[in-house]
């Protein structure tokens, strides 16, 4: 599998970019590079974005269901209406993300950054927020 754009890799589906995250495990000392992708509405259900940069991206209504985003970085991403329930956001950074109205049921969000986010119609049932900065 030749390198391709972690944009374009991630926009063809979580099945190449899981691939891609596997087959090219030396590049994983750099952050993938998905600042401000636009990402709306996409299935990323249990994909492995843990270390992704994901500042300032459109993940609005996008299915993020038990996906890895360990210590992602998400601020200022716009994750209205998107369903993360449990997803694994143990250190990720969502400082300013708009989250209204998403799912965290059950999220992992230990030692998270949450700092200026509206957590409003959010629901956090059975979310763990040890740890994380408020």
């Amino acid at each position: 599998m030749a390198i391709q754009s972690p944009r374009d890799l991630l926009s063809s589906g979580k099945i190449p970019w899981d691939k891609w995250r596997l087959a090219y495990a030396d590049v994983q000392a750099f952050e993938p590079d998905l600042h401000a992708a636009q990402l709306r509405g996409a299935d990323l259900s249990g994909a492995d974005l843990h270390n992704a940069d994901l500042t300032e991206a459109n993940l609005q209504e996008a299915d993020l269901r038990g996906a890895n985003l360990l210590g992602a970085d998400l601020r200022h991403a716009d994750l209205r209406k998107a369903n993360l329930s449990d997803a694994n956001l143990q250190k990720a950074n969502l400082h300013g993300a708009d989250v209204r109205g998403a799912n965290f049921c059950r999220v992992n969000l230990h030692g998270a950054d949450l700092s200026h986010v509206d957590l409003s119609e959010t629901d956090l049932t059975g979310a763990d927020l040890s740890k994380a900065k408020m």
